[in-house]
């Protein structure tokens, strides 16, 4: 069946930052040590966040969802625990839910660099100092589950992609000069990507949906340099460049294989994006890179009334996904080959059912599971 013949089928997909990274488990004085196991221990001993976690994506019932910070475990056991000891067992009374496919692959938080690159004077295995923020390799990684098949063989990667290799990068400053904050060096090795970017094949009933899979670093927690702010900017606009083949020459996967997305493909950018509309954290324009985009339908916006109680005095309050007060994960559906049916993110208000699951970040995240409805046409 070609996907020109396959018939129209209806999906949701769904993007959650888990918050299952070590930080959550223990103290920090041991994430250094201790941290690249919390996860798989906090697993055995069928830690309650955890379980409030699968219980909120039970409830909802994805089709395919992209989860944010749950650690990379190279040894696969981790992801296999979830989902078989808690996903695929009912929580708080919502039906078993199985996730016949997933995917998940190395990050760059706590790789550690040779560099000083925060430049406090000294090279250290230190969080500041790895390729991406992290106390341990794998801190903050990315997960794909879906109940269609993975196309694996086709799975493209960015993780080593060179942010010098952008054109027009936005390579931070020492404030007030005109000096880099990262010297040539050091440039000419730093990856783009603070935890790695993928695009994802997913054979959806004939239908070949691209997942772009991404989770910029914060825009915040640093200095005047704003060295975050404009490696959030440029990971975010990776993917404006990635979907028009006339921007996309430039960009190389792990694999070697040059350019981007090809003309009427069928794609969703699904991550924890950490860029807003409100406030000026971010570098002005980020976000709409996508939002402005002409490949990309962002007419639908996900929203709740959780969120709108959270935020009373905020017009934008009811499209936050985090309980930070911001929207920072989104689901960003293709012009072509979709149509987006409803949307919504799971924050119910105080005297709704479920409400107890995102009470506060330690009772699940401090993040809102964000999802949507589409149709998939032919």
């Amino acid at each position: 069946m070609s996907e020109a013949t396959a018939p129209a089928v209806a999906i949701r997909v769904a993007v959650y930052n888990v918050s299952m990274d070590a930080s959550n488990y223990i103290t920090n004085d041991k994430l250094a040590s201790e941290g690249a196991k919390a996860l798989s221990n906090a697993l055995a001993q069928q830690h309650p966040q955890i379980r409030a976690i699968a219980e909120i994506i039970q409830h909802t019932r994805p089709d395919i969802v992209v989860l944010n910070e749950f650690d990379y475990d190279p040894s696969g056991q981790a992801l296999e625990s979830f989902r078989s000891a808690y996903l695929a067992v009912s929580q708080g009374g919502e039906s078993p839910l199985e996730f016949p496919y997933a995917y998940t692959a190395p990050v760059n938080t706590g790789v550690m660099s040779p560099f000083d690159l925060n430049r406090d004077g000294r090279i250290s295995a230190d969080a500041n100092d790895a390729w991406g923020y992290g106390w341990y390799p794998g801190q903050y990684g990315m997960v794909v589950l879906s109940r269609y098949p993975i196309e694996h063989h086709a799975v493209r990667t960015f993780q080593q992609f060179k942010w010098a290799d952008m054109p027009g990068a936005l390579r931070p400053l020492m404030p007030g000069t005109a000096e880099y904050w990262y010297d040539d060096t050091v440039w000419a090795q730093l990856p783009l990507s603070s935890k790695s970017h993928w695009d994802v094949p997913i054979d959806v009933n004939g239908h070949t949906l691209h997942l772009l899979v991404s989770h910029p670093t914060p825009p915040v927690f640093d200095g005047e340099e704003n060295r975050n702010g404009r490696r959030n900017h440029d990971e975010v606009r990776f993917w404006a460049d990635y979907l028009r083949p006339s921007h996309a020459d430039y960009i190389y996967d792990d694999a070697g294989q040059r350019g981007g997305l090809a003309e009427q493909t069928r794609f969703v950018v699904a991550g924890d994006l950490n860029a807003s509309i409100e406030g000026d954290e971010n570098v002005p324009g980020t976000i709409e890179l996508l939002l402005d985009h002409p490949h990309i339908n962002a007419t639908v916006t996900p929203a709740s009334r959780g969120g709108a109680a959270h935020s009373p005095n905020n017009d934008y309050g009811r499209y936050h996904t985090a309980g930070w007060r911001k929207r920072a994960d989104y689901l960003l559906p293709s012009t072509f080959g979709i149509e987006v049916i409803n949307a919504g993110v799971f924050w119910p208000t105080a005297d709704e059912p479920k409400a107890e699951l995102v009470a506060q970040r330690g009772r699940s995240s401090d993040h809102r599971l964000v999802w949507m409805d589409i149709l998939l046409t032919p």
